[in-house]
Formats: C-alpha cells, sequence, structure tokens
C-alpha cells in the first residue's frame, strides 16, 4: 500500500508489560499500536517486559494495524538490549525516544538490521535537526513527544498550542519533504472528547497523519477526525469526473463548485479516495 493512502489515524501506547492490556489491543479499532518498553514500564519490570511483548507478538492477533516498538534510549542502561531484542520481534518498526540526531539513528541501525525505524520528536535540537532525522534511509515515521517538548521549552498549556506551533511545523516539513509518516503527540485528558477533537481537527487540518492516544476512549475521535468526511470524498469525486471530462473533450477548463479543478486538486482527491479505501479496507 502507498504510504500516503494507509492509515495512521489511531495510534495508541499499550505498556509492553501488561499481558491484559496487550490482548485487550487485539480487538481495538486503532490504525497503529506503539507497544511501550519505555516510560510505560517501570525500572524493575524492563527486562520482563521485552519476553511479554516478544510472546505477544509471536502469538500475534494483531491483523493488519502497524506494530511499533518503542524502545529505551541507548544512552540508558536498557536501549541496547531492547534494540536487539526488538530487532527479533515480530514488529513493523522500532521506535527510538528522544531523537536529537542522524547518527542516533545509526547506532540504532547498527543493532536492529534492516528493520525500519521511527523517531520520537520531542527536544528542541530535535526540532533544529527534524529535516537531517527524516532523510534517515531508514526512517520511516516521525513521532511527536509533545508532553517532553512542552517541558523543555518551558510552554504553559493553551488550547491553540501556539508555543508548539514552530516544532511542529519544522517536523512536519521535514516529514512531507521526505515522505515519511508523521503523528501527533498525545492528548493528556482522556476523558475530554470535546478538547481532544478540537486537538486532533487542528492537527488533520495542519497535515498530521494521526494523532497518538493514551487510551482507547480516544480512538473513535481520532479515528473520525482523521478520515476523510463524506463531503470530502463527494467533493473528490466530483472534481475527478469534471477534470477528465475537461481532459477527454479538449475544451475548457474543469469547475466544481465555482473553482477551478487543476491537476494537483486531482492528485490531492485520489488521495483522498484511496485513504477511504484504505480505511474501509482494515475495517472490513
Amino acid at each position: 500500500m502507498d504510504q500516503r493512502a494507509r492509515p495512521f489515524r489511531s495510534v495508541l501506547y499499550i505498556p509492553g508489560s501488561k499481558d491484559r492490556a496487550l490482548e485487550k489491543a487485539r480487538g481495538l479499532p486503532v490504525d497503529a499500536i506503539i507497544f511501550d518498553l519505555e516510560d510505560a514500564v517501570a525500572p524493575d519490570e524492563k527486562e520482563n517486559a521485552r519476553a511479554t511483548l516478544a510472546e505477544a507478538l509471536t502469538q500475534g492477533g494483531y491483523g493488519s494495524r502497524m506494530r511499533v516498538v518503542r524502545i529505551n534510549g541507548l544512552d540508558t542502561q536498557w536501549g541496547a538490549a531492547d534494540a536487539k531484542a526488538a530487532a527479533g520481534m515480530n514488529c513493523d518498526a522500532v521506535l527510538l525516544p528522544k531523537v536529537e540526531s542522524a547518527a542516533q539513528l545509526d547506532a540504532l541501525a547498527a543493532l536492529i538490521g534492516d528493520k525500519p525505524i521511527w523517531a520520537m520528536m520531542e527536544t528542541p535540537r530535535g526540532m533544529l535537526n527534524a529535516a537531517e532525522i527524516a532523510a534517515h534511509p531508514q526512517l520511516t515515521g516521525f513521532v511527536m513527544g509533545t508532553n517532553d517538548l512542552a517541558k523543555e521549552l518551558q510552554t504553559r498549556f493553551r488550547p491553540d498550542r501556539l508555543p508548539m506551533m514552530a516544532g511542529l511545523g519544522l517536523c512536519l516539513l521535514a516529514a512531507k519533504a521526505e515522505g515519511i509518516v508523521i503523528v501527533d503527540g498525545v492528548y493528556n485528558a482522556f476523558k475530554d472528547a470535546e478538547g481532544l477533537k478540537v486537538e486532533c481537527d487542528q492537527g488533520r487540518d495542519m497535515g498530521f497523519d494521526g494523532k497518538t492516544l493514551i487510551h482507547p476512549a480516544q480512538v473513535d475521535v481520532a479515528n473520525a477526525a482523521f478520515a476523510p468526511s463524506e463531503g470530502e470524498i463527494d467533493l473528490a469525486k466530483r472534481q475527478i469526473v469534471a477534470f477528465e471530462e475537461c481532459e477527454a473533450s479538449g475544451q475548457g477548463v474543469a469547475v466544481v463548485d465555482g473553482k477551478i479543478v487543476e491537476n494537483l486538486h486531482v492528485v490531492t482527491a485520489r488521495e483522498i479516495l484511496a485513504k477511504a479505501d484504505a480505511i474501509a479496507a482494515l475495517e472490513g
């Protein structure tokens, strides 16, 4: 499947140490799962978590959901062992926290072979080096770590996330330039569906592919926000028809709803329909 068509609307963090959570995740309507060996696992559980997660992934049952394993940083006592363990796991990518340079990705690649890498983008230096990081040949995805970024920036919380915009924008530009996936940071108030929707809509408007989530209660909101709406699908179909009819006749300019339709609009329209088809296939 084309990377731009594959859905990443909902990307749920699951503790790699919790059997019950690992089992429940098999039945959740999420597009991707981040199996966490880092923040969600206590220090004295780190080694057991590797074995627990490896067994769950071997058993499978996660369908076509993207399976990403977040390891501890390579500067910690657990990172290298996590990386070597993840290299043998039945997963689609390994997620490295607090990435600030392409050299860190080289170090991870040396431990995991050719398995795809995702990068947590959560520090000011990471934001400033986003273009270099995104261009790494083994990297296929960015995950925004907005909680850590807010801490490093010493920002106050604002619903419009204005203090974050420079960092989010740099990462978006880098991700789009290299054609990699980029998913937005978490929304901490997991019982606040209205606030989550506002932040999801903002992220979708900015160009994020989806949202990282901390609770299954957030899944439906994210799935709806990052999927093409019925209106967008209808418009896309009409734009394609109008443009193709004009091309076939060799006359005039295609116009839909009083707006000119150019080839770039048709490219976007086809991407919207491909995303809608991929979501339908995933949910079917």
